[in-house]
């Protein structure tokens, strides 16, 4: 075990599924870390009805962010930014989740606005691609929003976050077990079409001639899925991801965790994802890149840029507008302002 003696950059990027710890040294990029942690978790099986935490998740978020601080320390990193995605933010009991996280490991973890969290996206492409590449449009789908953002140079010049996520649209308009009915599955089609429409009316003229990048877990399994062939494992194309709909709307999840790309944890939200894609393909147009980095690869190498601008002896500034924790809605008030829906 060696000590990372130089100036470094950390971010704890804990979600649904896992706490994941990457250290990049002065100089180097994501694809290089110096020091890496992961802690397994199911944030997802710990919400109630009305989408609170619960005790055992809340620990378990605790121990997650205790054992990644403790392994950064014991390679002398001290500073890590502590982000927490939508699966802690939207929470019916977030305050009190934070507030107990910070009492057990004195880390309290740190929100991004959804904007700040498509910017950071586009950062993590516009790095990947390069200035060749031309004008990109991202596409990030989350487990609880969708982000979006576009732009020419270094910095995105469009940013937009839509309430989306694979994980939402599951729990709020899918049976927790398939087959799912057809007149279900297209009327969540119907509805997440019309919301992204909605979201981009306006701006998608602006986007003719974007490379269209998908930088998600959710986009990379999809395209495994759809176009697991030569010469296609790095894209995903509208008409392959549409004729795997209805196969995964008449699948258990059982079923959909031993297709290509879909993992067990993912696999009952797998539906839902590809919903939420194939209306975004459809609006912005296609075929989708997918690009290893994302968000939380933006969040880095924009700290890595902060570290190189910053003087010797002064504190580093965050990278961005944290966003203080707030009280979610219940599922019952979603679903009083949701549109109408047909029984399944």
């Amino acid at each position: 075990m060696r000590s990372i003696a130089g100036p470094a950059v950390g971010v704890l990027d804990v979600g649904s599924f896992g706490a994941s710890l990457v250290v990049v040294e002065e100089g180097g990029t994501p694809l290089e870390p110096a020091l890496t942690h992961q802690t397994r978790l199911r944030l997802d099986r710990e919400l109630d009805d009305e989408g609170r935490l619960s005790r055992c998740g809340i620990d378990a978020i605790s121990a997650a962010v205790e054992a990644a601080t403790a392994t950064a320390a014991r390679h002398g990193i001290t500073d890590v930014f502590p982000l927490a995605t939508s699966s802690i933010r939207d929470a019916g009991n977030v305050r009190e989740a934070v507030r107990r996280v910070a009492h057990d490991t004195g880390v309290e973890l740190q929100f991004l606005s959804g904007r700040r969290e498509a910017e950071l996206a586009y950062v993590g492409a516009r790095r990947w691609y390069g200035a060749a590449s031309g004008p990109l449009l991202v596409l990030d789908i989350g487990g609880g929003t969708v982000e979006l953002a576009a732009g020419h140079g270094e910095q995105a010049g469009f940013a937009r976050s839509l309430p989306l996520g694979a994980r939402s649209v599951t729990r709020d308009w899918l049976p927790a077990e398939p087959p799912v009915r057809f007149k279900r599955v297209r009327a969540l089609r119907e509805y997440v079409l019309e919301q992204v429409t909605e979201a981009l009316g306006d701006v998608t003229a602006e986007f003719a001639g974007h490379r269209v990048v998908g930088c998600s877990k959710v986009l990379r399994q999809l395209a495994r899925l759809a176009g697991d062939r030569p010469g296609k494992a790095r894209e995903l194309y509208l008409d392959d991801l549409r004729a795997w709909i209805p196969r995964l709307a008449a699948m258990p999840s059982s079923r959909r965790a031993k297709l290509p790309g879909i993992t067990r944890r993912r696999a009952e939200q797998a539906l839902g994802g590809a919903v939420v894609a194939e209306a975004l393909l459809t609006v912005a147009g296609g075929p989708v890149s997918i690009c290893p980095w994302s968000t939380r690869d933006g969040l880095l190498l924009t700290l890595l840029d902060q570290l190189t601008l910053d003087d010797p002896g002064k504190s580093r500034p965050k990278p961005a507008q944290s966003k203080a924790p707030r009280k979610a809605q219940s599922r019952k008030e979603q679903s009083q302002k949701a549109h109408s829906r047909p029984a399944a």
